[in-house]
């Protein structure tokens, strides 16, 4: 499963391309007193995308139209600043700062996020939300076997161990510049001992079979808690923050006011542990993002007694 096309696929696709008034093929803008929510393809994002949509029906009469299978950030922004949609449900701070706003990574959590604030507020008249409370990042994950044998509980607790060690690892992170390998060997001082590139939705089982040692992984994934692995703790903060915030429009915002506060209520709701469980709800068990998005706003009553 793909958790999210990564910040480096944009390369080549200018700014001024992201806002032309051209809107995107087969979208038309939502129509009077209706929210149209945009969603990523994942399961992750089409999971946030019906928490929204559960909680502004709950709260108020508007109609909600969810506009799924968004391709990527760009791809998102662009439908955001054309008007196609009103609120995109899961945007990462790690990659709308390389992305969209051109900027270089920040490893502080707090830091990007006052960031994106600040500049789709001035740039693009727009809200970036608080974090929903789980962040979606690179992670090197073991199973919890190796981690109790060997006490590892950091990524610099791996250094005596790492010259015997097989990490399965997606192609594009070994190449890649800045947060990749070459930057992390430098930033950690080790490499592994071998090291195999596969695709990143076959890296959780070749970690719990052993053909692998140690895994790059993406920290919301389901099969996770699945396969009862290890998340290591980036103890040197090498990877940028991907911590996760709904973004909406403004105008969206004056016209509907009562909604800043309804999507105010699901920041820090969902820590990365139930994000993985409900990913695997619906990639391990093939249960619909909207039945999950039900069923978790259900268990919290909406939150209706958040202020």
């Amino acid at each position: 499963m793909l958790k999210r096309n990564r910040l480096f696929m944009i390369l080549g696709i200018s700014l001024s391309v992201l806002i032309s008034g051209c809107s995107l093929p087969g979208l038309r803008g939502p129509a009077k007193n209706t929210i149209a929510v945009g969603t990523l393809s994942t399961s992750e994002s089409q999971i946030m995308g019906n928490i929204i949509r559960l909680m502004i029906e709950h709260y108020t009469d508007l109609q909600v139209e969810m506009v799924n299978n968004l391709g990527s950030s760009i791809v998102q922004h662009k439908a955001m600043i054309n008007g196609d949609v009103s609120i995109t449900a899961t945007r990462y701070t790690g990659t709308d700062l390389a992305g969209v706003l051109g900027m270089e990574p920040v490893k502080d959590p707090e830091q990007a996020l006052e960031i994106v604030q600040r500049e789709f507020q001035e740039r693009f008249d727009q809200t970036w939300f608080d974090s929903y409370g789980f962040a979606n990042s690179y992670a090197f994950t073991v199973t919890k076997e190796m981690a109790e044998q060997e006490n590892l509980n950091t990524v610099s607790d791996l250094e005596p161990l790492v010259s015997d060690l097989k990490l399965g690892v997606d192609n594009a992170w070994l190449k890649r510049k800045g947060d990749g390998y070459e930057g992390f060997a430098e930033e950690y001082g080790f490499k592994f001992g071998k090291t195999f590139p596969m695709q990143i939705g076959l890296v959780y089982q070749a970690v719990a079979n052993g053909k692998m040692d140690i895994v790059l992984a993406y920290t919301t994934d389901g099969r996770i808690k699945a396969f009862d692995l290890k998340v290591l703790e980036d103890d040197k903060h090498f990877f940028p923050p991907y911590d996760t915030s709904v973004v909406a429009r403004n105008d969206v915002l004056q016209k509907h006011p009562e909604l800043k506060d309804i999507l105010q209520k699901l920041s820090g709701t969902v820590d990365t542990e139930k994000m993985q469980e409900m990913n695997y709800e619906a990639d391990g068990k093939m249960k619909e993002p909207s039945i999950i998005a039900k069923e978790f706003l259900e268990a919290h009553h909406y939150f209706e007694k958040e202020d």
